[in-house]
């Protein structure tokens, strides 16, 4: 773990990359901008020159400022660092949000000190909207001034707001059941919110999120941001999330277990 004023450092070196990052990605923005088909796991996977050049444009600044550290991004793959720190970074988390001109969109950014992540940043900068987490607590950074991020106290399924990106990500019969459960007994299900609707959770708003298909870099900007504003962030299983797969956050502990009793038995 980094000590308290690397950390401060790096954070505001993350802030440094998500201003890159958004000086790349804002112009292309409701542009039209061409869109190539990535063909990976699903028959349509878009990526488009904002999310390969965003992702250079931090790449680059990571290599001159801190060259020991190792990179893991979703455009450009793996860079091996002398260093346990390393990035992990999605620069359009969200692609078929950002071509459909939906700002729901949002450049991921995480500090991994090689056991997990300790720094998250998701910032939607069309919104104007940056989610911070780091030791100690979490924060939403807007042009109105900061606010400090708590999840909400809601501890019951029947009570909870659940966000989900694409239900067509679930794709075994008993996940696709353990969906329909859990939606059965929620008060409310809302879709297409990519990583936004982990800030949300992190924000107060949304309850519980459920998701699988997830890659390391979907996922590890949102634990530091949902965790240290007193969520909870596991897989399926409850084990580690940080790679990725079958992933749940919920905003209480309580309602955390509601969802792997569901959940739990499906993977």
């Amino acid at each position: 773990m980094p000590s308290p004023a690397e950390i401060d450092e790096l954070t505001a070196f993350a802030h440094k990359l998500a201003d890159a990052a958004a000086a790349v990605t804002l112009p292309h923005f409701r542009s039209g901008v061409a869109v190539d088909n990535k063909r990976g796991d699903f028959k349509f996977d878009p990526v488009t020159a904002a999310d390969r050049d965003a992702e250079a444009a931090i790449r680059a600044l990571i290599n001159a400022e801190y060259p020991s550290h190792g990179i893991f991004g979703e455009e450009h793959g793996r860079e091996k660092g002398t260093s346990d720190n390393y990035w992990v970074i999605d620069p359009i988390d969200g692609t078929r949000s950002f071509i459909a001109g939906v700002p729901l969109w949002g450049t991921l950014i995480a500090l991994n000190d090689g056991t997990k992540p300790v720094i998250g940043m998701m910032d939607q900068p069309y919104i104007g909207e940056r989610f911070i987490g780091r030791p100690g607590g979490s924060e939403l950074v807007t042009r109105f001034g900061r606010t400090k991020l708590k999840t909400s106290n809601c501890t019951s399924l029947d009570d909870a707001i659940l966000g989900n990106t694409d239900p067509a990500m679930f794709r075994a019969d008993a996940e696709k059941a353990a969906f329909r459960e859990m939606s059965q007994k929620i008060k409310l299900r809302r879709f297409g919110g990519d990583c936004y609707f982990y800030a949300l959770l992190a924000a107060g708003t949304i309850d519980l999120v459920v998701e699988s298909s997830l890659q390391p870099y979907d996922i590890q900007a949102m634990i530091p941001i949902i965790e240290n504003a007193g969520g909870v962030v596991t897989s399926w299983t409850g084990a580690d999330p940080q790679m990725g797969g079958h992933v749940v956050a919920a905003a209480t502990r309580e309602l955390h277990a509601a969802a792997l009793a569901i959940l739990k038995p499906a993977t």
